[in-house]
């Protein structure tokens, strides 16, 4: 076993899950992570805490709902009572096959997550945590030879985590302190408000409220969205290639939209609900070990010289107690490359400028 692995196992188990003896652990291991996953049980072991593995795969999930008539039973009770009873829920990606649910219909997907609300509340419910192993699959999803994706994944996620959040916290206390953003680059000038909003440190781990290792943002929860904004990191969404998408916002909700390649996809992931048409997230990639695309958006949201905004779900963590922020069924990100002929202001003033913040050595104000 590649050393690296253990050391994935064991960041994620201590410093993003935050595990102890006792705890109720669901393992939930695609295909391919299966080395990943004997690792992680090993950290889990010798901690004490209790394990139950699951196997998640995508060609199972196509053939389930490929062949169900769409009338599914709301947030079936032996699931739901045993996320209900759990204190940690990792979920280790790598499949065989990216693509692998492409040619299931919207429709089937749309009836089919609504009738899991409860589940997925009980889910995120926990101390959950998402990462990948890196496979053949996301190499070749990445257009990388196997050995060179194995050490860009590693470079992304094996980390000084304590390091990168003590500089992330800097843009977390300008966005705290905030009231408007605007986003302004080629094809793009957006407002969005941010006050009475607490800004998310996202440094890989539970103890920050991050969910997802590699992580490496900073992101809050935006409302009264105005204005247009362009994504043009190529991105795959429900299996199918999205390029150039175009949103244009008024009173906080798409009005209209586009894309070079993959309109339809997004006119299906808007049609989910209501709160489809308003965003959930706004947030600021700093990972720099994250220097590619790669399809996958567990790393390509977190690359430095990116913002991403996410249409549908809104994290509670970014929410004032007792307000409840945008509710959709889904959480939809989309990517836009700020490293050139961009800005990022608050309240005014530029703290970010062709992908330099304004806390950096050279920035440019």
């Amino acid at each position: 076993m590649d050393e690296r692995v253990r050391e994935h196992a064991a960041v994620l188990v201590d410093w993003s899950a935050r595990i102890e003896a006792g705890d109720n652990v669901v393992l939930s291991v695609g295909p391919d992570a299966h080395e990943l996953a004997v690792a992680v049980a090993e950290e889990l072991g010798s901690r004490g805490a209790n394990l139950l593995a699951t196997y998640r795969s995508g060609e199972i999930t196509r053939a389930y709902l490929q062949a169900h008539d769409g009338d599914f039973d709301a947030n079936p009770a032996h699931e739901l009572a045993l996320l209900e009873n759990t204190d940690v829920y990792l979920s280790l990606g790598g499949g065989r096959n990216t693509s692998a649910t492409a040619d299931v219909s919207g429709d089937q997907r749309q009836a089919y997550n609504d009738a899991r609300r409860e589940i997925r509340e009980a889910r995120l419910g926990t101390r959950w945590v998402s990462t990948v192993h890196p496979t053949r699959s996301l190499a070749q999803q990445a257009n990388m030879a196997y050995e060179e994706y194995r050490d860009f994944a590693y470079n992304a996620i094996l980390r000084d985590w304590e390091s990168l959040a003590e500089e992330m916290a800097q843009l977390k206390t300008l966005l705290d302190d905030g009231d408007v953003v605007r986003l302004v680059s080629e094809g793009t000038d957006l407002t969005m408000r941010i006050d009475d909003r607490t800004a998310v440190n996202s440094a890989a781990s539970v103890a920050y409220d991050s969910h997802n290792l590699p992580s490496g943002e900073v992101f809050t929860a935006p409302a009264g969205t105005e204005g247009t904004v362009t994504f043009d990191v190529p991105m795959t969404l429900r299996g199918e290639p999205v390029r150039n998408v175009r949103l244009e916002f008024a009173d906080g909700e798409v009005v209209d939209y586009d894309a070079d390649q993959g309109a339809a996809v997004i006119g299906d992931i808007l049609e989910t609900d209501e709160g489809a048409r308003r965003l959930g997230e706004l947030g600021i990639g700093m990972n720099r070990g994250i220097d590619r695309y790669t399809d996958n958006i567990l790393f390509d949201e977190k690359m430095d010289d990116t913002v991403h905004l996410a249409l549908g779900r809104a994290y509670d963590a970014c929410l004032p107690t007792g307000e409840s922020g945008n509710d959709s069924a889904v959480h939809v990100d989309l990517i836009t490359d700020v490293s050139e002929d961009s800005r990022l202001e608050i309240d005014g003033t530029v703290i970010q400028r062709n992908g330099a913040f304004r806390f950096e050595p050279g920035f440019d104000g």
